[in-house]
């Protein structure tokens, strides 16, 4: 697996992935743009009415057909949060011209097709269609009223909102039922037009390419008949955060749940860049699996909790503890997992802990080589870190992690939120 990268213009870049491992084409559109309560509903709301049709494919219906004449093409897309960015995520994954027993050209068809639902709404008046924003609106409606639904991930976005209350990363992924109130048609396509002028624009495309291949061109070619111009990138770019410790904040919060959700977020504090790697580390053998600190403790020996694990947020230096446990051992399971952290700290830990953690985290990171869009998702990531770093390279500093910086980093670690959601 090969990454070649090509600047098109400021803000605007092609990555070529040259892998043999499979017989499809996958081809992703990354739009970044800063992230702010003004524009998260919208963003969400455009993203939703971006799929419905195209000036060339007015209905899902026709972008349907058009995926089946590619001979089963799949389109996907999605909105993410990447520290104070919000990132549109669009993907077409397509047979390989390779694999087409007659001369046909997918590849072709398949950029063209995914840069006209990118770049070419289907529009009316000063707008999109009417019936779409209308029928979308409502769907965003939903989806922000049925947050709720899923408790565990309920208490998992309502910690992140109090340890980042006062920053972009704090906002709901689908925004706000009463902004959506407050969106006209007209001001939401202005609002795209300048997503589209503004954001950093980054190309993947992945498969199986000869060198005569000229899928750079097909995809520059787009570029230029979309009329993409350049564009200042550098403030969306991911930038190291500086934390220092904060006084710990509890908060609990009732509703109609069966189990009790317990979420607290940790700040890893005076970090800097190549520390990183280290706290991955640290979270992997704290709560990265079966055989981790927080499974083993407070799942298995006190049998306190239906689940417990945790996850290190890298770009915003953050570790989120997760678990499901009656209400009644809200104060067991709390003082077990402090004494987790306090453990850690003073190094009690193995280098058998140590070596488990090492080789789950490089089977997920050789695992990242079998699925083209999860390649896709590591080197976007290195783009917006600014970091030129391949996968084994990585494997490899993961390797030289040694006990003495691990409990560096656990000195570190400090309690932000402690949120509780039970009945």
């Amino acid at each position: 697996m090969t990454l070649n990268t090509i600047k098109i213009e400021e803000g605007i870049k092609i990555h070529k992935i040259n892998t043999n491992k499979f017989k499809t084409n996958l081809l992703a559109i990354y739009l970044t743009t800063q992230l702010s309560r003004e524009n998260i509903t919208e963003n969400a709301l455009i993203l939703s009415i971006l799929k419905r049709g195209t000036e060339n494919l007015k209905t899902q219906e026709d972008i349907n057909i058009k995926l089946e004449e590619l001979y089963g093409a799949e389109f996907n897309c999605g909105i993410d949060k990447l520290g104070n960015d919000s990132v549109f995520k669009f993907y077409i994954e397509s047979l390989n011209d390779k694999f087409i027993y007659k001369k046909e050209n997918v590849l072709e068809e398949s950029i063209n097709t995914l840069f006209d639902i990118v770049f070419n709404p289907l529009k009316e008046n000063n707008g999109f269609k009417e019936e779409y924003f209308k029928s979308e609106k409502e769907n965003l409606k939903q989806i922000i009223k049925s947050r709720k639904d899923n408790k565990g991930t309920y208490a998992y976005t309502r910690c992140i909102e109090e340890m980042y209350k006062n920053e972009p990363y704090g906002l709901y992924m689908y925004g706000y039922e009463e902004d959506l109130d407050e969106i006209t048609n007209d001001a939401l396509y202005k609002e795209y037009l300048n997503v589209i002028k503004n954001c950093k624009i980054d190309i993947f495309i992945s498969g199986n390419f000869s060198e005569d291949s000229n899928v750079e061109s097909l995809i520059s070619n787009n570029i230029k008949e979309k009329n993409l111009k350049p564009r200042d990138v550098q403030n969306l770019y991911l930038t190291n955060q500086i934390k220092k410790p904060v006084k710990e904040k509890i908060v609990k919060e009732n509703m109609d749940v069966s189990q009790g959700k317990l979420v607290i977020g940790l700040d890893v504090t005076n970090t800097n860049q190549e520390e990183k790697n280290i706290a991955a580390v640290y979270n992997t053998i704290l709560g990265g699996g079966v055989n981790s600190k927080l499974f083993q403790n407070v799942r298995e020996k006190a049998s306190l909790a239906y689940s417990a694990g945790s996850l290190y947020i890298k770009n915003k230096n953050s570790i989120i503890i997760k678990s499901g446990i009656e209400a009644l051992n809200y104060d067991k399971a709390l003082d077990i997992i402090k004494q987790q952290l306090e453990d850690m700290r003073n190094g009690k830990f193995s280098q058998k802990d140590i070596d488990n953690a090492k080789q789950l985290m490089k089977a997920s990171l050789k695992s990242i080589q079998d699925e083209q869009d999860s390649a896709i998702s590591y080197y976007f990531g290195k783009e917006m870190e600014q970091e030129k770093i391949d996968i084994p390279a990585y494997i490899e500093q993961i390797e030289h992690v040694t006990k003495e910086q691990i409990i560096e980093i656990a000195n570190k670690i400090s309690i932000n939120t402690i949120y509780f959601l039970s009945k």
